[in-house]
């Protein structure tokens, strides 16, 4: 997977997934780092066919009403620590990758993955 985590979540997190084989940008690489902004990050993840990794809540919306980004996968774990998160992610990236595949919106949770 092409992945582009947002500034809520961990640096770690793109280290990780990187290291399992998928090609990573975390928003504190760009030029901007973490204070990119939103329409920003929309542009660059959907120039280089990435996934937007977020938990703002924003970035459906844009989804929704104008199809950008193009992939989003929203995090809706509530406060949750990077530990956990992390290990949420690896446990979970075979049917990430999946719901990926079928799904321009994907949601994960701490009990389900969720294609819209």
């Amino acid at each position: 997977m092409r992945l582009l985590i947002d500034a809520q979540l961990p640096a770690r997190l793109s280290s990780v997934l990187a290291g399992l084989g998928h090609d990573v940008v975390h928003t504190s690489q760009l030029p901007l780092g973490n204070r990119t902004p939103d329409a920003e990050i929309v542009r660059f993840a959907d120039s280089e066919d990435r996934v937007v990794v977020t938990k703002d809540r924003e970035f459906v919306d844009s989804h929704v009403l104008s199809g950008r980004p193009r992939s989003l996968l929203i995090v809706s774990t509530g406060n949750i620590g990077n530990d956990e998160l992390v290990s949420l992610f690896v446990a979970n990236i075979d049917g990430l990758a999946a719901a990926l595949d079928g799904s321009g919106l994907v949601e994960i949770s701490r009990d389900a993955i969720v294609a819209h």
